[in-house]
């Protein structure tokens, strides 16, 4: 979900990191990244690890030409109000869809969970790769979306007038960096579920599943929320860089409880 962008840069670069991991924790990317270590779990286990960081490669990389580009071509007007709107609710349906659709393939599921998502059914057999550059090439196309042009844009013009245009290409490395370690946290925690397929790992599989899942829906909701209420976009008036932070640390407890529950027992 788009949120207001701080107009200093320091918060700006933070805001833009935590974005980042947010959108590493977008279901499609954990459906894609999924696939990918599985494939090469048994061949390939250091691809099917590095899986998540590939995919990532290859989206931020998109993602820093678009903000350049933007920052090139656009660096004398203003992010216009529409683009941030428009990015917020094709970002709120996506999240809500893929978060009602997780919760119920968790619910529905007696082996280990794999993430729903929707572009990655139009993958095929191109997600059978074990080769770095196909899945970073995976991961551009799935930057070809209208909520992540439309968020790379708004953070580039907001950067562009702060301190010229390499100040929004350095943001699209700063999201890439941020989308990397959830994206790379999700490929090595694939792999290691697939070297186990007892009741722990459908037990970890299932956490991860539903902290997905409900994390989306939660997002989507206050998203709403400031959207559809004055009240409430006034009560989260300046609590962007608070939210991203519980979105992070949500994150990371997640992905941190389910790779303990992975473990194999004691002996």
């Amino acid at each position: 979900m788009t949120s207001p962008l701080p107009h200093d840069l320091a918060g700006l670069v933070l805001m833009v990191f935590l974005l980042g991991l947010r959108h590493g924790m977008d279901p499609d990317h954990l459906a894609a990244v999924d696939g990918l270590a599985r494939h090469n779990a048994r061949d390939r286990p250091r691809i099917a690890r590095w899986s998540g960081c590939f995919f990532s490669m290859g989206h931020g990389a998109v993602v820093t030409l678009i903000a350049g580009f933007v920052a090139a071509t656009l660096h004398d007007g203003a992010a216009p109000q529409w683009l941030e709107r428009l990015g917020a609710w094709i970002s709120i349906v996506f999240l809500l869809a893929l978060g009602i659709v997780n919760v119920v393939a968790v619910l529905r599921a007696d082996r280990v969970v794999r993430p729903a998502g929707i572009k990655v059914r139009w993958l095929g057999r191109v997600a059978e790769t074990g080769h770095p550059a196909v899945i970073a090439m995976i991961g551009a196309g799935f930057a070809l979306s209208v909520d992540t042009i439309s968020q790379a844009a708004l953070f580039s013009l907001t950067a562009v007038h702060l301190a010229g245009w390499p100040s929004s290409v350095a943001l699209g490395l700063v999201f890439t960096l941020g989308m990397a370690a959830t994206d790379g946290l999700n490929g090595a925690w694939v792999a290691r579920m697939v070297e186990r397929a007892d009741r722990r790992a459908r037990v970890a599989s299932r956490v991860m599943g539903l902290a997905i899942a409900l994390l989306g829906i939660g997002i989507a909701g206050l998203g709403m929320a400031r959207l559809l209420s004055a009240q409430a976009a006034e009560a989260l008036a300046g609590t962007e860089l608070q939210m991203g932070f519980g979105v992070a640390i949500i994150a990371v407890a997640s992905f941190a409880v389910a790779m303990r529950l992975a473990r194999p027992a004691a002996a």
